[in-house]
């Protein structure tokens, strides 16, 4: 194909290929000359003829576009005279009668190229417009569906181009848009929508005059339509209300006594007409309503929704902000309109529409400002709801109902979204009520629903601020307590408890044990008391089940400390037997049933919800307890009555184990209505989704567009569940009717309950041929979903065969029937079960034979249904079975897709087998590649042959050429492959020019796919402006296949795609620039902020979770793969500057970088204007942005060094730019740092302080270059206090805190302050945390759980730990400023006189609080030290729990601890270095609980105080115990910073007499040291650790040294050294000299020191040398090789005592203290 690239088409080469290629060749010279036209000069009237020649040659759809787009070009770029000529010939062509094959094709193409024409030259061809209108009017009344389709896109065209120029003709085109808007074609109607949508541009009857006939119409041309349809309706409509309310400047002014703007009111009634009585005409709606009837289809009201939506959207934002109450009014009005809620199917999809519109509009077009706005409105209409409900009848409160329901699910979702910003809400009173009391008064209303949105409301206030959760559950448990009397109290205020319970389960801080103890109190109350008030027994039975399921969501550390009353509960509320079960079937009334039924659901409920949550639990023991009522609950499901309760039982059954109640299984199969969309999608497989329909998960209009599915029998509702409250999950549930769950469970169960399968299916098989009609396609819908859901089961478990070959026939049967049927879901459905059965069977001869019945079907069948079916079963069959590895049976199946996708008459039967076709390529493989060119050449002639009208076939095609992509693979990029590469371009070429989002979406993918094997044919020059344009596409099909390709894009060549990106401002229209700046900021464009800022504005208004990630991946690798550090900040710092609100008055500008000296909260704060690129950035998208500045950081640490210093950065050549090094960025990086930790959003403060955390670490040594002695950073030491002060407020949460104590410990240690009166300031926040750990909380008052005190207390004593050790390091380098300093833990030191004043005075402030935290210290270390036994000696951990923990949260305590011991550690041997062990003052402190015996206190075991020996003694083993374990520890080999704090502790206790005498005197546990030191010196590298460990091994080895002399003195003393000529010999040599390995210090020293010898100089080992060292009587002693290689003046003295046994080693020590001295020296590192 490479021939017909050039400017004039190659006649010759067209010649020469065959019939079908010349379409795919004139197809890509087309595309080429589209290309070229504007860059060469160009031979018109030569090209006009062979363009004329392609028009007269019955092109096909995407050819006759491309021709005309072309022909037009050429006029325009060239001669646009002779265009008239060509306007004629066209229409002479339109007006011709030729019926041959040939002649539609030719004039479609002919109607193409009038329209571009047009709309390319504009007024030039003004005088032939009425011509041509009228011939394409008259054309339009004999013309097909093709034709009028083109026909309405061709005059769409004419007005773009002509304008104004157009307005005489205005009334004749909107005359015929008036019929094609309700054609009976989906795809003419369709482009009637869009060419009116063009024509009310400048049409201003369209929306005054005419605006109620246009919208009439509308109503009508939603009825029966498809999801397009609906979107470009909606579209025109919603855009011409919007033009009423708000009118445009239109060059044509509107004629006098023509109706101008309309109101809101006006506007809202015509919506709510549409919505109420539909399209029809006034006799239609005057008979339905005397019948009582409703005769609005629920497509209409998704129309009517959508339009509602663009009407807002095209408004903006600031309109909503304004006239928000009035609207929201309005639209409450239409929810509670009894015609709209007269069945409960209407009611759900009502509530359903109205909360759409409140989403889609509150949710992505409001600031977070604006939202909190909206949310006051929404309580001021539930206040007034509430108020009213006393006042009026019975009817009235029934639709009240359904305005709480929209108000409060809105309401909801709203403070989910703001988070913690929302918090002024709960404590405004302006509109009368807070929030809190607004939705708390609902609780008591009459109608079930309400309290239930309100129960879900208060759950999403705690999952936005969980410190409302404690106040909250005491609140309601108080009114419920108070009200138990009330059946609506006990109801709404049971069914709020339960909510808020389950909401913990999202709230990493937990509430305190203790409620959890109060919930099954309340919960058993209720329902020992349910039986003393018949009134009242229904409600509080309901209630107390709910309680207790919400209880067992808290998950297994709670529930375990309950499972025994929960155990009984369980045991009562069941019979106690199966006689006793009998005799009770035999009496009691039918509301005793009732609440019986009502009870043992709930029960049946919370026995669920523990195998959900607590899985652990659910032991054998604890099953074998639940036998005896499990097995009442399935015999009594058979006699039950209750929907409600088979469900349950169904639910449970589903969950356990088959062999639990093998025996006891009901009959579950029986008729019930089901939605096919309800029970058949989670069978289906997911791939084959797509040919049913519209796929509802890649739409943004699924939450109402699934209720065309719903099913008969009602909406999905909170009301229809009300134990759905617990369930996990952001959004609001919405579970299906009791009878639709119940068949979707009862199917789910079958597949579980197979050992009686035989006779079933043989039952099912002859059912389903006896029944007829709809009734048939229901049970056979039913039945196929049970067989697939068992043999899905049957492969997971037993993984074999399905059994007996009698079981083959009837499910063959049943599944063979099912894929003739005339639903594609059941088709689909049975196409999945027949893999699914030869996948069970796994018989290579019963797959052969069941692939022979689909192709001997697929001969005789004639129906499109059986086709189709057949089809998809053969390419899906061996899904499951590895694929298709035989040619022969590959070449029958391609030979009959081939026929099947060609039959054009049928584009159902295409679709299936091109759907098909992609399935065999993608199991075929490589076997497929002998067949990929005849299936190129077959799919690139559909695609340009297919019509428009049918956008299923255009997907199919799709999908097979993604599949030869990936089939051909890498082998796409050699030189052979040119011709299949042609093929993939075209094809990608045709699907991009689609007028389908789903095939616009594959052509994409395609290409992503190609660009993936062979980059270098894929132009990004005109891909990426391309994925640029459909960024912001409407559709969310397309925004995800372009961002993901962007992904692929970016992670190789990033800076090629910014620059096309960019680009893209100077290519295409004006119209086009103008509309994608519309779409993705009111006032961003790429220009402005690059790719980088739109997907920084698209990640904040995007919802969809998965598209989200991706584009945070891809800002990601462009943020890795960029060298443009400026701009990537700059970036950062205009989206955490953007204002919620762009009309907030500036404030007094900050310009100078180098921060502010004053200690001002408020600094920075004036760096928010609103006169950057972002406005009304959601703190989502801010807390990303933030953990980029952390990556930005991250990444230039592995890069240039000038980034961290200054004078390189400021010296660096002049070809570099100065912004590109991130220390001249600081002033900005601490800006933004103090933004987000000053923000009210508490995630965003976190990041804030982790970035402030990262620049103090990295940018606190860096010297400034212009004040020698002092550091950059202590310019901004103001700003670092006033961002931490706000975390250490009272109603900080704990998590907060604790990463502010982090910082605080960090900034004091860096040592960047040298000011005392500075360095107080920080000081004093930590100690208000320490004074806080002090005065202990108040349970009462305890808003988190217990394990969030326990982490603030440890951060706090962690941070304290660290501040100490820097002020002894400090101060130590203060009084012997020679040291080295290779003993500071600090990450860096200043000059000496800085670390004098700091030092000093930072221990001076230490000290005054010493005492206090030394008893706290050791209390959290002793803890720590019982956290850490192995699990047989737990039952040593106090039963009370410990110092800072409690019984309750032990688990998760231990987490906390042990990320912060090894400081405390150090810190604590340190404190009693400096104490020298002496006893001070013995008040012990107060500690955050009650002090325990495991607090390190003074009181014995038995009683009585400890001496100070025993107390000393049992801290030395506790800091040498923990230190020695965690040494040994296998898992501390990433824990760097823990293992020097543990050598440096054992270092300072080792520097006090006491301890080394305890040691000195204890050879066994000194020669565990050595060993444990040992170890850690062969596993470790670092220079600094190896040090430790042998300045370990001197201290341990002189403090043997003061044992022995020691002991020499003592005997001196006590036998007189003048009495004895000898004295007795000491240490281990004693008289013989021997030293015994593992037992010997002096041997376990010597061994230490040969390790780090041979490791340093590894020749000294024979092994690592490779030569043997020269014999001598001790060379096979490792310590003779020691010796004769260390300390060559000593081998003389070793060689004359001929053996080491006869040198008394252990009585003189101090040879070994110069060993290790020379070992020292020997390390090259030092």
């Amino acid at each position: 194909m490479e021939r017909s690239h050039g400017l004039l088409l190659n006649e010759e080469a067209l010649g020469q290929i065959g019939e079908h290629q010349r379409a795919e060749f004139v197809f890509e010279w087309l595309t080429h000359l589209k290309k070229l036209l504007p860059t060469v000069d160009r031979n018109q009237r030569r090209l006009i003829d062979q363009l004329s020649a392609v028009l007269i040659g019955s092109p096909g759809p995407p050819t006759r576009w491309l021709l005309a787009h072309c022909l037009a070009l050429l006029y325009r770029l060239g001669d646009p005279i002779p265009s008239s000529l060509m306007v004629e010939r066209c229409n002479d062509i339109i007006r011709s009668k030729d019926d041959s094959p040939s002649g539609l094709p030719t004039r479609l193409a002919a109607v193409a190229c009038l329209g571009s024409l047009y709309e390319q030259l504009g007024r030039m061809l003004v005088g032939s417009f009425k011509d041509t209108l009228v011939n394409l009017l008259k054309a339009m009344k004999s013309a097909e569906s093709q034709g009028r389709y083109e026909i309405m896109l061709s005059i769409e065209k004419i007005l773009r181009g002509l304008g104004v120029s157009a307005v005489s003709s205005h009334r004749d085109v909107y005359k015929v848009a008036r019929a094609c808007l309700t054609d009976r074609s989906m795809a003419v109607r369709c482009a009637a929508a869009k060419c009116l949508l063009e024509l009310q541009r400048e049409a201003v009857f369209l929306w005054t005059s005419e605006l109620e006939n246009v919208a009439t119409l509308c109503f009508r041309a939603f009825e029966g339509s498809n999801y397009n349809v609906r979107v470009s309706v909606s579209k025109l409509l919603g855009t011409l209300l919007a033009a009423a309310v708000e009118p445009r400047q239109s060059s044509a002014a509107p004629r006098q006594g023509v109706k101008g703007r309309s109101s809101l009111e006006e506007v809202m009634d015509l919506l709510s007409a549409g919505f109420l009585r539909g399209g029809g005409g006034f006799l239609r709606t005057s008979g339905d309503m005397l019948k009582g009837t409703s005769s609005v289809s629920k497509d209409i009201r998704i129309g009517v929704t959508q339009a509602c939506v663009v009407f807002v959207s095209t408004l903006g934002g600031s309109w909503l902000e304004a006239n928000f109450p009035a609207f929201l009014s309005l639209l409450m009005e239409l929810a509670s309109h009894s015609r709209a809620t007269q069945t409960p199917v209407d009611a759900a999809v009502t509530r359903r529409c109205v909360s759409f519109i409140l989403r889609s509009t509150l949710g992505s077009l409001l600031g977070e400002k604006a939202q909190t706005n909206a949310a006051k409105q929404i309580c001021i209409v539930v206040a007034s709801q509430k108020r009213t409900i006393g006042e009026v009848s019975s009817a009235d409160i029934s639709a009240s109902q359904h305005v709480l329901v929209c108000c409060l699910l809105e309401l909801g979702a709203l403070v989910q979204g703001l988070g913690s910003t929302a918090a002024p809400l709960l404590t405004d009173t302006t509109t009368g009520l807070s929030l809190l009391d607004s939705v708390v008064s609902v609780l008591l209303h009459p109608v079930a629903s309400a309290r239930l949105a309100a129960a879900w409301c208060l759950r999403c206030v705690v999952m936005a601020m969980p410190s409302q959760c404690s106040p909250l559950l005491d609140r309601c448990a108080e009114r419920l307590v108070a009200l138990k009397s009330s059946p609506e109290a006990v109801a709404g205020y049971g069914a709020a408890v339960a909510a808020l319970v389950a909401a913990v389960q999202h709230c990493p801080l937990g509430i305190p044990h203790t409620k959890g103890k109060v919930v099954l109190g309340l919960a058993e109350d209720l329902l020992r008391s349910a039986s003393q008030n018949s009134r009242i027994s229904l409600q509080r039975t309901q209630a107390g089940w709910m309680l207790v399921s919400s209880l067992v969501t808290l998950g297994p550390a709670v529930v375990e400390h309950h499972l025994s009353r929960l155990l009984l509960l369980w045991r009562c509320v069941f019979a106690a037997s199966l006689r006793e079960q009998d005799m009770e079937l035999r009496r009691g009334d039918y509301f005793t049933w009732q609440v019986t039924l009502e009870g043992r659901a709930g029960a049946l409920c919370a026995m669920k919800n523990l195998l959900l949550h607590c899985r652990e639990l659910v032991t054998d023991d604890i099953i074998s307890r639940l036998l005896t009522p499990l097995a009442c609950a399935v015999t009594f499901s058979v006699h039950c009555f209750s929907v409600v309760y088979r469900l349950r039982v169904y639910e449970l059954l589903s969950l356990l184990p088959p062999n639990t109640y093998q025996g006891s299984t009901p009959t579950l199969f029986f008729y019930l209505p089901c939605s096919d969309l309800t029970l058949l999608p989670p069978l289906c497989h997911h791939d084959d989704l797509p040919l049913v329909g519209p796929a509802l998960h890649d739409t943004d209009h699924r939450y109402i567009e699934e209720q065309l599915h719903g099913s008969v029998v009602g909406g999905a509702s909170l009301d229809n569940d009300p134990f759905s409250l617990c369930d996990r999950g952001d959004d609001a549930p919405a579970p299906l009717p009791p009878h639709v769950a119940l068949t979707a469970a009862a199917t789910a169960l079958f597949g579980v309950l197979f050992p009686h399968i035989i006779s079933i299916l043989e039952q099912f098989a002859e059912t389903v041929n006896q029944l007829k009609g709809q009734r048939q396609q229901t049970v056979q819908t039913h039945v196929c979903a049970a067989l697939c859901s068992l043999l899905k089961v049957t492969h997971l478990i037993v993984r074999g065969s399905l059994g007996p070959e009698e079981l083959r026939p009837p499910a063959l049967s049943l599944l063979s029937g099912a894929l003739e049927s005339s639903s594609p879901l059941i088709r689909c459905l049975a196409a999945e079960g027949l893999a699914r059965l030869v996948q069970v069977v796994g018989d290579p001869g019963f797959t052969a034979s069941v692939s022979l019945l689909c192709f001997d079907r697929l001969k005789t069948a004639r129906d499109a249904a059986s086709r189709s079916g057949y089809a998809l079963a053969l390419g899906a069959l061996q899904r499951y079975t590895g694929g298709i590895s035989s040619p022969q049976h590959l070449s029958t199946c391609l030979r009959v897709l081939f026929t099947l996708s060609q039959d054009s008459t049928s584009p159902e039967v295409q679709t299936w087998s091109l759907h098909s076709l992609s399935l065999v390529v993608d199991l075929s493989g490589c076997l497929y590649r002998t067949h990929a060119e005849p299936s190129f050449s077959l799919v690139l002639r559909l695609l340009l042959s297919t019509p428009p009208a049918h956008p299923e076939v255009h997907h199919s095609l799709g999908r097979c050429l993604h599949g030869l992509i990936t089939c051909l693979g890498p082998d796409l990029q050699g030189d052979g492959a040119a011709e299949l590469r042609s093929s993939c371009l075209v094809g990608c070429s045709v699907m991009q020019a689609g007028p389908d989002c789903l095939v616009q979406a594959r052509a994409i993918s395609c290409l992503q796919q190609l660009h993936m094997f062979s980059p270098p044919h894929v132009n990004l020059a005109s891909l990426v402006p391309a994925l640029c344009a459909n960024l912001c596409s409407s559709f969310l099909c397309l925004r995800r296949a372009v961002v993901a390709c962007l992904r692929q894009l970016v992670q190789r060549e990033a800076l090629e795609v910014s620059e096309h990106a960019v680009a893209l401002k100077k290519q295409g229209s004006s119209r086009d620039r103008i509309h994608f700046k519309m779409c993705v900021s009111a006032d961003v464009t790429i220009k402005e902020v690059g790719l980088e800022g739109a997907l920084f504005t698209l990640l904040d208004r995007e919802s969809d979770p998965g598209l989200r990630r991706d584009i945070q991946e891809t800002l990601v690798h462009m943020m890795a793969s960029s060298s443009k550090l400026g701009h990537w900040l700059k970036l950062c710092k205009d989206v955490l500057s953007a204002t919620t609100d762009s009309r907030l008055p500036l404030e007094t500008s900050q310009e100078d970088d180098d921060g502010c000296r004053d200690d001002d909260s408020s600094a920075f704060r004036a760096h928010s204007e609103s006169s950057g690129p972002f406005t009304a950035l959601r703190w989502a998208t801010r807390r990303f942005t933030v953990e980029c500045v952390c990556r930005i950081i991250a990444q230039c640490e592995s890069a240039d060094p000038a980034h961290f210093d200054m004078v390189l950065a400021q010296e660096s050549p002049p070809l570099l730019s100065p912004s590109d090094f991130l220390v001249l960025h600081l002033g900005d990086l601490v800006r933004m740092a103090f933004t987000a930790a000053t923000d009210h959003s508490d995630p965003l403060r976190l990041a804030g302080l982790q970035t402030l955390l990262v620049i103090i670490r990295r940018f606190s040594s860096i010297p400034e270059p212009e004040f020698p002695g002092h550091v950059i950073l202590e310019q901004y030491q103001a700003n670092v206090g006033a961002a931490l002060r706000p975390a250490f407020s009272p109603d900080a949460p704990p998590d907060v805190t604790a990463k502010a104590c982090q910082v605080c410990s960090a900034w004091i240690a860096s040592s960047v302050v040298s000011d005392l009166r500075d360095l107080r300031r920080v000081h004093q926040l930590l100690a208000s945390s320490l004074a806080k750990v002090q005065s202990g909380r108040d349970p009462s008052s305890q808003l988190y759980n217990e394990a969030a005190a326990t982490m603030e207390t440890l951060a706090v004593l962690k941070a304290w730990a660290e501040v100490y050790i820097v002020a002894v390091e400090s101060s130590r380098l203060k009084e012997s400023p020679d040291r080295s300093a290779d003993g500071s833990v600090s990450s860096s030191t200043n000059d000496g006189s800085g670390c004098e004043s700091g030092g000093a005075g930072l221990l001076k402030l230490v000290q005054s609080d010493l005492s206090t935290l030394s008893r706290l210290w050791l209390a959290a270390l002793q803890d720590y030290a019982l956290l850490t036994l192995p699990q047989e000696n737990t039952a040593q951990i106090p039963a009370s729990g410990g110092a800072f923990y409690t019984a309750e949260t032990v688990n998760q305590a231990r987490a906390h601890y042990s990320s912060c011991w090894a400081p405390v550690l150090q810190a604590s041997s340190l404190w009693l270095h400096s104490s020298g062990f002496l006893m001070a003052d013995d008040t012990p402190a107060t500690l955050s609980r009650p002090a325990t015996p495991t607090s390190m206190g003074h009181t014995g075991s038995v009683g009585g105080a400890k001496s100070p020996e025993d107390v000393n003694t049992d801290r030395l083993h506790l800091i040498l115990g923990i230190s020695v374990e965690f040494l040994c520890s296998p898992h501390s080999e990433d824990q760097m910073e823990n293992i020097t704090s543990c050598l440096r502790a054992l270092q300072a206790l080792l520097d006090v007499s006491w301890p080394r005498a305890k040691i000195g005197n204890d050879q066994a546990l000194s020669v565990e040291l050595l060993s444990v030191l040992h170890r850690l010196m062969v596993t470790r590298e670092s220079a600094s650790v190896q040090l430790a460990v042998l300045d370990l091994l001197q201290q341990i080895v002189t403090a043997a040294q003061e044992h022995v002399r020691e002991k020499r003195h003592s005997a001196e003393v006590d036998d007189g050294a003048a009495e004895k000529e000898t004295l007795p010999e000491f240490g281990e040599g004693r008289d013989t000299g021997g030293l015994i390995p593992g037992r010997s210090l002096v041997f376990g020293a010597l061994e230490l020191c040969l390790c780090v010898l041979v490791r340093k100089l590894p020749q000294l080992s024979p092994k690592l040398a490779g030569t043997s060292p020269t014999e001598s009587p001790g060379s096979s002693s490792p310590v003779t090789l020691l010796m004769t290689r260390v300390l060559p003046s000593y081998w003389e003295y070793f060689q004359s005592s001929r053996s080491l046994k006869s040198v008394k080693v252990g009585s003189d020590l101090s040879l070994l203290s110069f060993i290790i001295s020379s070992v020292q020296q020997i390390n090259p590192l030092v």
